[in-house]
């Protein structure tokens, strides 16, 4: 005998319905064709022109490629303000951008199997890097815009468990695959994958209420920043944006040669990052998503931000124990685990943030506020760790950790299902001032 509605708790409800919604699955399969470029550029590429024998100053170059993505919001107003023919406001975008990747992943294949240079590679993955932060601007603004209330934290660990598959995919699967065949090969499978995903853009359900666009562009650029920055404790909120996963991304930014320094070996260190760490973060921000719709967001993010604030105690007894593999494993399982649930809540929050008529450009601003943490983080922890050791660094991280939630008891204190995000009320829009002006 199934439960009626009635004895069915209402979270548990939501997040069964949000299961069972196009809008869900259109949002978390979007995730893969988001993934791809980033693994390709992040970490086949480099490892590929080093295997060319190019210079290490031209690999390190490469990282390079990896600026559009902090800088999106630079460019995002102009998918505020503009919409292309025939699919909608967003998905018309997400289109054009997977099929310029379609474009340039094959012309890299090409200019891999053509040319003895790095330069042509260099200058491709730039412009892959350009198109694929781009096409993240029209998902993300099309997550915000489709998805009801329920469905948001499922479908944000959904696609985030698939956009790291992707990256894995792109990024170590492509290398191992590419010793068995080669680049050119393996790069036009990659971007055959992006033909399916146009169909799925196509095919994706639009958002429910019709919503409109800057009547200017001058409007898409200024409103998205002054609109959010006139609200009640608007710089709280950019401030918990930023301090919310500090622990985390402080306690993660040297893990590679901490481990090494605390005498494990290349297997140890490739099984504990590359399989272990990376099954526990997608398990993590999947089961994150999920969990935020019957918790509550709020009370999500307090229990997840205080596992991933006392996860890096694992670390601080790795650095204390000498080589424990069973001990090792724990730690990096468990903080990547809490790091993913984290993220899962905190994305939902972002989601919430987020002003629909201008889901472009203020998500392409809280997401890079979000990456400014990893940015700085290594070169603080480097002198950090030259001065105080390991042990104490780790300490120093879970303390790193409390100005985040100090900040989230502002708007969401201790024991509140849902954040107050009700309060931060917009400064009344100016009237539009004509479809027709730019």
């Amino acid at each position: 005998m199934t439960d009626s509605p009635s004895r069915t708790p209402r979270g548990l409800r939501a997040l069964l319905l949000a299961l069972r919604s196009p809008r869900t699955a259109a949002v978390s399969l979007l995730g893969f064709p988001s993934g791809l470029p980033l693994g390709l550029v992040w970490i086949a590429v480099p490892d590929w022109l080093r295997g060319m024998g190019a210079d290490i100053r031209i690999v390190g170059l490469a990282t390079v490629a990896q600026a559009p993505w902090s800088f999106k919001f630079l460019w995002s107003p102009v998918m505020d303000r503009f919409a292309l023919p025939g699919l909608g406001r967003r998905r018309g975008w997400i289109a054009l951008w997977q099929l310029a990747l379609f474009v340039l992943v094959l012309s890299l294949a090409l200019a891999g199997s053509r040319s003895g240079s790095p330069w042509p590679i260099l200058w491709i993955c730039l412009a892959i890097a350009f198109a694929a932060a781009s096409q993240d601007i029209a998902v993300d603004a099309y997550a915000v815009e489709v998805l009801r209330k329920e469905e948001q934290g499922i479908a944000v660990g959904a696609r985030t468990a698939v956009y790291r598959a992707a990256m894995f995919t792109a990024g170590g699967l492509a290398i191992t695959l590419a010793g068995s065949f080669s680049w050119p090969a393996v790069l036009a499978g990659l971007a055959v994958c992006f033909v399916p995903a146009m169909l799925l853009a196509a095919r994706a359900p639009e958002p429910e209420a019709r919503i409109g666009r800057p009547a200017t562009l001058k409007e898409a650029v200024w409103h998205p920043f002054v609109g959010f920055l006139a609200r009640h404790r608007a710089l709280e909120m950019l401030a918990f944006v930023v301090c919310y996963k500090l622990a985390d991304n402080l306690a993660g930014a040297l893990l590679r040669p901490f481990l090494r320094d605390m005498g494990y070996g290349d297997f140890d260190r490739g099984v504990a990052l590359a399989t272990v760490g990376t099954v526990a973060t997608i398990l993590g921000t999947l089961l994150g998503g999920v969990l935020t719709t019957p918790l509550g967001l709020g009370h999500s993010l307090w229990i997840f931000g205080l596992l991933q604030i006392f996860s890096n105690l694992g670390y601080v007894l790795v650095a204390s124990a000498g080589v424990n593999r069973p001990l090792m494993y724990g730690a990096v399982a468990f903080e990547t685990l809490t790091q993913g649930m984290g993220s899962g809540a905190f994305s939902v929050l972002l989601l919430r943030m987020t002003q629909k008529r201008f889901s472009a450009t203020q998500y392409a601003l809280f997401s890079s506020l979000f990456g400014v943490p990893r940015i700085v983080s290594g070169p603080i922890c480097g002198f950090a760790v030259h001065a105080v050791g390991w042990a104490p660094f780790f300490w120093a991280t879970m303390i790193a950790g409390v100005p985040g939630l100090a900040l989230l008891h502002r708007f969401a204190p201790l024991g509140t299902r849902e954040p107050r995000i009700d309060v931060l009320r917009p400064l009344r829009e100016r009237p539009p001032l004509g479809a027709g002006a730019l």
